[in-house]
């Protein structure tokens, strides 16, 4: 039997941002990008500028303090610039120099930054300029204390300033976002109103000749195309329903007249029972495939236990002399809810595969109180026929030459979506396949969801 068991391939869900998100995110990285970037290059212009001044103000002290130095022969010592100390040491102070100020005696010339803790714990900062000549070394120490806490304050508002303007990003791309996704929300809501209805109105006369206005009209002419399909689909189904019944039922009420004929031999009226029983096949099937066609539920009080009976003695009166036993296990069954002519499709293509790739041994079904189970001793089922099986147009392995499409375990796995029941297979215990249809007792719990292994 190849036959397969019916899985839904699991589909991981990926996060998608709505676009109405989409649209804020992009307003706040974009604030935050160029107020984060501004801040950047106003605090590095900042450091920049100040360092440039601090340099060329040392550097233009620091030769007036040497000129100075020299001029007063050694006596004017002191230099009367705001937040700048001078110290000037002669040759003989050099090594008192590396004793006391150790740091500063290894210093070349130019401008260095120095930095550190005071011995109470305070912090200190400052420029120092050197200047050393042979007859005296010149020292101009600038004090950035004040500098460096100026500049965390600067730094602090600079982050107040990226953290407000971002804030403001978010509700411009709030209202923007608002403001440009109200036409397509309103588009969603009125497609959403229409749901169900088989006469939907047109969408474009209700917005703009804009974007979204092309797009209604899109939809509009989608719409417009897909309502013809389905009232073809429809009227078709209809019109075929309507003409195939009409030769069924002249071909049943003739094999009923045929069938109360006392005078008919026995091989004449196997054959016209056959036929009866093709032409009650034919029937059902034709109820089933309108039922699927309309997407509707037809009701009922089907008893399984019936329904199965009927169809094993329509497959024994087909085994010729096939080596092939078919039997029932289990007490009564399921009632369900639904035709009979339904159940009858669906189980069966179920038995039909079981006898048609089961050539010796038996073919047993199963009555549960909530499922049948069809067991055979057939070749089996493969890999592939696992994957496949319930696909329309897919024939198994072992399905050779052998008549039909590959479309009735198709149309079995569209019932069990359309009545909420389940369609599976596994392999046999030893061989052959166990093909099980569950069924929803619950008569509200067919939801049309995709029949499950």
């Amino acid at each position: 039997m190849p036959a397969a068991e019916s899985s839904k391939p699991r589909r991981h869900r990926r996060f998608r941002r709505r676009l109405r998100t989409r649209i804020i995110l992009s307003f706040v990285l974009l604030g935050f990008g160029l107020t984060l970037l501004l801040a950047f290059s106003a605090n590095w212009v900042r450091n920049r500028v100040e360092e440039d001044l601090v340099v060329d103000a040392m550097n233009q002290n620091i030769g007036e303090y040497q000129r100075r130095y020299v001029e007063s022969g050694g006596q004017q010592r002191d230099l009367r610039v705001q937040t700048m100390r001078a110290y000037a040491f002669a040759s003989d102070k050099f090594e008192q120099l590396r004793q006391d100020e150790p740091d500063w005696y290894e210093l070349p010339n130019g401008i260095h930054a120095l930095s550190g803790q005071e011995a109470d714990g305070s912090l200190f900062s400052y420029w120092l300029a050197v200047q050393k000549t042979p007859e005296a070394w010149f020292f101009l120490a600038y004090d950035m204390t004040e500098s460096t806490k100026g500049k965390a304050k600067f730094n602090q508002a600079l982050v107040g300033v990226v953290v407000v303007f971002t804030g403001i990003s978010l509700l411009i791309g709030w209202w923007s976002a608002s403001r440009v996704m109200s036409p397509v929300s309103e588009l969603a809501a009125r497609l959403r109103a229409y749901r169900g209805s088989s006469n939907p109105r047109p969408l474009a006369p209700h917005f703009p000749q804009d974007e979204v206005g092309e797009l209604a009209k899109a939809l509009d002419d989608y719409s417009s195309r897909l309502t013809d399909v389905v009232q073809r689909d429809r009227e078709f189904n209809a019109d075929v329903s309507h003409e195939l019944r009409t030769p069924l039922a002249i071909i049943r009420g003739s094999v009923e007249l045929m069938l109360s004929r006392p005078d008919m031999d026995e091989k004449t009226r196997t054959r016209i029972q056959r036929i009866q029983r093709a032409e009650q096949q034919c029937t059902d099937l034709i109820s089933a495939l309108l039922l699927l066609s309309r997407n509707e539920r037809g009701h009922g009080n089907t008893d399984v236990a019936r329904v199965v009976d009927q169809l094993l003695d329509a497959h024994r009166a087909t085994l010729g002399g096939k080596p092939l036993i078919l039997r029932v296990e289990g007490e009564g069954g399921a009632t369900v809810d639904s035709p009979e002519a339904a159940l009858s499709v669906a189980l069966g293509n179920l038995i039909g595969n079981a006898v048609k790739y089961t050539k010796e041994g038996e073919v047993v079904v199963r009555l549960l109180p909530d499922a049948v189970e069809v067991v055979d001793s057939g070749p089996g089922l493969s890999k592939e026929d696992a994957a496949r099986l319930f696909e329309r147009g897919y024939r198994g392995t072992h399905a050779g030459h052998s008549q039909g499409g590959g479309i009735g375990l198709s149309i079995v796995s569209r019932l069990c979506a359309l009545y909420g029941w389940q369609v599976g297979v596994r392999p046999g215990e030893q061989k052959g396949v166990i093909a099980t249809l569950r069924f929803s007792l619950d008569r509200e719990s067919g939801d049309g969801s995709r029949p499950r292994p």
